[in-house]
């Protein structure tokens, strides 16, 4: 298979997970300015997930700009991410239309994890494609920021049934985190 499938599809499935996630911040029932507020809450959960989602389609963009074969595996992990990707919308609505209680936030959170740990495998099933020598394995290297996301989504987990806003925070610093794409792999790429 072409890589440029697995690449239209990913985008595909991105683009409607955005688009779903959009359609769910409903409309004010009036005119008036403070019809706004009830919608506050849903604003900042789709704001933090178009960001995370905004961030999982940028650095896989980038992944699969390394990527010269595609197998089967590859086809499967990535399912599994874009599974948990399109997981969002749900957990995000429920976060938000709940005012970020303490279960929602849980949930939400791992879905957060299970799409990092997702990424991950990803990563490395192209490791094992593309070879050790390979210049995605010198450019993946070190791995600091993908073991800090993990320990702030395990953190935020744990946390979010006694101080979800807490969890919150650390699920906006995992997104901050991120938000600049992988150098690591851009430089490979120039």
């Amino acid at each position: 298979m072409e890589k440029n499938r697995i690449e239209s599809f990913s985008d595909g499935v991105l683009a409607i997970i955005i688009t779903i996630m959009v359609l769910q911040l409903g409309i004010p029932t009036s005119a008036e300015l403070s019809a706004l507020y009830p919608v506050i809450p849903i604003f900042l959960g789709y704001m933090l997930s178009f960001i995370y989602v905004g961030i999982y389609w940028n650095n896989h963009h980038h992944l699969l700009k390394t990527l010269h074969t595609v197998s089967g595996k590859i086809l499967l992990v990535n399912l599994v991410l874009l599974f948990w990707v399109s997981l969002m919308p749900f957990t995000t609505a429920w976060m938000a239309e709940n005012y970020f209680e303490a279960w929602p936030t849980v949930f939400y959170g791992i879905v957060l994890l299970m799409a990092s740990i997702s990424y991950y495998f990803l990563q490395r099933e192209i490791i094992k494609i593309e070879g050790k020598d390979s210049d995605i394995k010198k450019a993946i290297g070190h791995k600091d920021k993908e073991k800090i996301s993990c320990i702030f989504y395990i953190i935020a987990i744990s946390i979010a049934l006694f101080e979800p806003h807490i969890s919150q925070i650390l699920y906006l610093a995992v997104a901050l985190i991120w938000i600049i794409p992988d150098r690591r792999i851009e430089e490979i790429l120039e």
